[in-house]
Protein backbone atom coordinates (compact mmCIF):
# COMPACT_ATOMS: atom_id res chain seq x y z
CA UNK A 1 0.00 0.00 0.00
CA UNK A 2 1.26 3.45 -0.86
CA UNK A 3 -0.07 6.99 -0.98
CA UNK A 4 0.67 10.18 -2.86
CA UNK A 5 1.03 12.99 -0.32
CA UNK A 6 1.14 16.75 -0.86
CA UNK A 7 3.42 18.80 1.39
CA UNK A 8 5.39 21.96 0.77
CA UNK A 9 3.70 22.49 -2.61
CA UNK A 10 5.06 19.21 -3.97
CA UNK A 11 3.77 15.65 -4.16
CA UNK A 12 5.62 12.59 -2.85
CA UNK A 13 5.06 8.84 -2.99
CA UNK A 14 4.91 7.50 0.57
CA UNK A 15 5.16 3.81 1.39
CA UNK A 16 5.71 2.19 4.79
CA UNK A 17 9.37 2.36 5.96
CA UNK A 18 10.38 4.70 3.11
CA UNK A 19 12.63 7.72 3.65
CA UNK A 20 11.46 10.84 1.86
CA UNK A 21 13.02 14.30 1.73
CA UNK A 22 10.46 17.11 1.91
CA UNK A 23 10.43 20.88 2.39
CA UNK A 24 11.15 21.90 5.98
CA UNK A 25 8.57 20.85 8.58
CA UNK A 26 8.61 22.12 12.15
CA UNK A 27 9.85 19.66 14.79
CA UNK A 28 12.96 17.97 16.12
CA UNK A 29 14.36 14.55 15.25
CA UNK A 30 12.15 11.79 16.63
CA UNK A 31 8.96 13.87 16.49
CA UNK A 32 5.89 12.27 14.90
CA UNK A 33 4.12 14.10 12.09
CA UNK A 34 0.81 13.41 10.38
CA UNK A 35 0.41 14.31 6.71
CA UNK A 36 -3.30 14.62 5.96
CA UNK A 37 -3.23 16.04 2.43
CA UNK A 38 -3.38 12.64 0.71
CA UNK A 39 -4.10 12.91 -3.02
CA UNK A 40 -4.23 9.20 -3.84
CA UNK A 41 -4.15 5.85 -2.02
CA UNK A 42 -3.27 2.61 -3.81
CA UNK A 43 -3.91 -0.72 -2.06
CA UNK A 44 -3.03 -3.44 -4.54
CA UNK A 45 -5.65 -3.24 -7.30
CA UNK A 46 -7.84 -0.75 -5.40
CA UNK A 47 -6.99 2.89 -6.21
CA UNK A 48 -8.73 5.76 -4.41
CA UNK A 49 -8.43 9.24 -5.87
CA UNK A 50 -9.29 12.37 -3.97
CA UNK A 51 -10.91 15.54 -5.19
CA UNK A 52 -8.70 17.22 -4.12
CA UNK A 53 -7.87 14.96 -1.11
CA UNK A 54 -8.96 11.48 0.01
CA UNK A 55 -11.28 11.85 3.01
CA UNK A 56 -10.00 10.19 6.17
CA UNK A 57 -6.67 9.13 4.64
CA UNK A 58 -3.51 10.04 6.56
CA UNK A 59 0.17 9.22 6.47
CA UNK A 60 2.07 8.99 9.75
CA UNK A 61 5.79 9.74 9.71
CA UNK A 62 8.70 10.36 12.06
CA UNK A 63 11.27 13.08 11.54
CA UNK A 64 14.68 11.48 11.07
CA UNK A 65 16.62 14.73 10.82
CA UNK A 66 16.51 18.36 9.76
CA UNK A 67 19.09 19.48 7.24
CA UNK A 68 19.89 21.53 4.19
CA UNK A 69 19.95 20.60 0.52
CA UNK A 70 22.98 20.80 -1.73
CA UNK A 71 24.14 24.36 -2.35
CA UNK A 72 22.92 26.10 -5.46
CA UNK A 73 25.53 28.52 -6.82
CA UNK A 74 24.57 31.40 -9.07
CA UNK A 75 26.54 34.15 -10.75
CA UNK A 76 25.25 37.47 -12.09
CA UNK A 77 27.34 39.27 -14.68
CA UNK A 78 26.89 42.40 -16.78
CA UNK A 79 29.23 42.78 -19.71
CA UNK A 80 31.42 45.90 -19.88
CA UNK A 81 30.04 47.26 -16.58
CA UNK A 82 32.41 45.55 -14.11
CA UNK A 83 29.41 44.05 -12.33
CA UNK A 84 29.91 40.55 -11.00
CA UNK A 85 27.92 39.03 -8.16
CA UNK A 86 28.22 35.48 -6.88
CA UNK A 87 25.62 34.09 -4.49
CA UNK A 88 24.33 30.77 -3.24
CA UNK A 89 21.45 29.18 -1.41
CA UNK A 90 20.85 26.01 0.64
CA UNK A 91 17.17 25.10 0.97
CA UNK A 92 16.16 23.72 4.40
CA UNK A 93 14.65 20.25 4.24
CA UNK A 94 13.31 17.51 6.50
CA UNK A 95 13.93 13.78 6.11
CA UNK A 96 10.92 11.67 7.11
CA UNK A 97 10.53 7.94 7.73
CA UNK A 98 7.01 6.79 6.86
CA UNK A 99 5.58 4.68 9.70
CA UNK A 100 2.01 4.10 8.57
CA UNK A 101 -0.33 4.69 5.64
CA UNK A 102 -4.05 4.77 6.52
CA UNK A 103 -6.58 4.52 3.72
CA UNK A 104 -9.64 6.72 3.87
CA UNK A 105 -13.19 6.03 2.79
Amino acid sequence: MYAIVKTGGKQYKAEKDDLITVEKLEGDAGTSVTLDEVVMVCDGEKVTLGSPFVKGATVAATIVRQGKAKKINAFNYKAKKNVRKRWGHRQPQTILRITEVKAGK
